[in-house]
């Protein structure tokens, strides 16, 4: 924890030396005075009290610090009586002094981190308990109000019934999206690795999500247009899950008669990045390090009209982070946001023809 202290004999040797050259002022005098001044007696004289006061001063400074000292260190727990009590303890002010100002500095970054902490979880908890409690309250109204009598007609049942399904749906979404991410914090989902086309899975994304973009005329599309097919890595349903996620995202916060663009590039070091780009409404600078977090929302308005757990993002970052790769944003207000996630690419490798005995290379990147 704090380093190891050595002993320091600067004070007792420089205060041994000012009082024997008092004292061996004082007794010089003393002696010529009275006329028995010897030069011998004088240097046994400073040799010996120089010794007594070092002696004396160092083994005083010792255990006067010994004792403040262990106090200081038992009262900031910085270090155990048992490390202190083995040895002497330094009487070298400035390594103290030091080792407490380490230790303050320490606490205060740890009390800071706690406060940070503390005002995330007060916000978390807000946002979990806003987030189930609306559905909560419509199933629970609908409810009341079949029971109250409205159960008899057969079209308000129908309806109420319908809307009351769809609040316990989206709970279930709620719960499953955090489940998804609980687990995927601790470790707990198991990523099965296969090998697919990723031009194939993004078409196969857009052909989902064509209807939810047609109605505000918004159109899904690629960057260029890709005959081969990229091979990639990765989980094939998670990455759809991903994929589906910054689309819906892009059709939600996208402006009408609108583009939502998806690139393939090469990387170095057999990797490959995925680009969603959209020429919506974007995002300011001041939300982005906070995105990915679990239930935050760019509009603090509290309007749920778009949908959505307000998990999306979260489970995005952290299925990306299960692959060990990076997810990256980048956005201008009132332009467009862009994001983009790196995948590891199938190696291509030659294919001997076996009837003609040549090597052709195989599909790939």
């Amino acid at each position: 924890m704090a380093e190891i202290f050595k002993k320091s004999y600067r004070f007792a040797y420089l205060s041994s030396l000012y009082i024997t050259v008092l004292l061996t002022l004082v007794l010089s005098v003393f002696l010529y005075a009275q006329s028995l001044f010897n030069p011998f007696f004088v240097v046994g004289f400073i040799i010996g009290c120089y010794l007594i006061c070092f002696l004396i001063i160092q083994y005083r400074v010792e255990k006067f610090i010994y004792r403040r000292v262990r106090k200081i260190y038992d009262d900031i727990e910085m270090l155990g009586v048992d490390t202190i009590g083995g040895g002497p303890v330094t009487t070298d002010m400035k390594t103290l002094i030091k080792e407490v100002e380490k230790f303050a500095q320490q606490r205060k970054t740890e009390i800071e981190t706690l406060k940070v902490r503390e005002a995330y979880r007060k916000e978390f908890m807000g946002n979990v308990s806003h987030e189930l409690k609306t559905p909560l309250f419509t199933v629970q109204g609908y409810i009341l109000t079949l029971l109250d009598g409205a159960m008899h007609d057969k079209n308000i049942l129908d309806k109420y019934l319908n809307r009351a399904s769809k609040g316990v749906e989206r709970l279930i979404y709620i719960v499953n999206d955090l489940d998804m991410i609980t687990k995927l914090e601790v470790g707990d989902l198991n990523l099965n690795y296969t090998n697919f086309d990723i031009v194939e899975l993004v078409q196969s994304v857009f052909d989902l999500y064509e209807m939810k973009a047609a109605k505000k005329n918004i159109a899904l599309t690629f960057d260029m247009n890709y005959e081969q097919p990229i091979l990639v890595h990765a989980d094939k349903e998670r990455i759809q899950q991903v994929l589906s996620n910054l689309v819906v995202n892009s059709i939600k916060y996208g402006k009408e008669d609108g583009t939502t663009e998806v690139s393939i590039e090469d990387l170095i070091r057999n990797k490959a990045i995925v680009r969603v780009t959209d020429n919506g409404e974007g995002i300011a600078q001041a939300h982005i390090p906070r995105l990915f977090e679990r239930f935050y929302r760019v509009d603090k308005s509290g309007s749920r009209k778009e949908g959505g757990s307000g998990l999306g993002l979260a489970i995005v970052k952290h299925i990306i982070e299960a692959h060990h790769e990076r997810i990256y944003v980048e956005s201008d207000y009132r332009v467009g946001s862009e994001f983009s996630f790196t995948l590891e690419k199938v190696k291509k490798f030659p294919v001997v023809d076996v009837s003609t005995k040549t090597t052709k290379p195989s599909k790939g990147i």
